[in-house]
């Protein structure tokens, strides 16, 4: 009969063994994404001039999210034939000014 030490091991080994598993699965799906993102930059960036290359650059730097979300418009935009010809910096200003938010401005009057 085990004892309670041997137990307790097992148990522990049993939970690090599993841990470790979820760490790899997770590393391959972070991997996967990963792959996914690369190859919509690849067909997206063909569709950039050289002006709106470089400020979808500097956004990535910045704000990795929006840059994101920007890549995914665009890609979609692709597949459906949305988009002839190449995007230049000012329709991707546009496209940049339209995803974000318009803060609502406050006002304070003292009295």
């Amino acid at each position: 009969m085990p004892t309670l030490d041997e137990i307790r091991k097992k148990k522990l080994e049993e939970l690090m063994r599993l841990q470790q598993e979820k760490l790899q699965q997770q590393a391959q799906e972070q991997a996967q994404i990963q792959q996914q993102i690369e190859a919509m930059e690849n067909i997206v960036r063909q569709f950039f001039t050289k002006e709106a290359l470089a400020r979808y650059g500097n956004l990535k730097v910045a704000h990795r999210e929006k840059a994101l979300q920007l890549l995914v418009v665009l890609f979609q935009a692709i597949q459906k034939g949305q988009v002839q010809g190449k995007i230049d910096d000012s329709t991707l200003k546009k496209l940049l000014g339209q995803m974000t938010p318009r803060k609502k401005e406050i006002k304070i009057k003292r009295v």
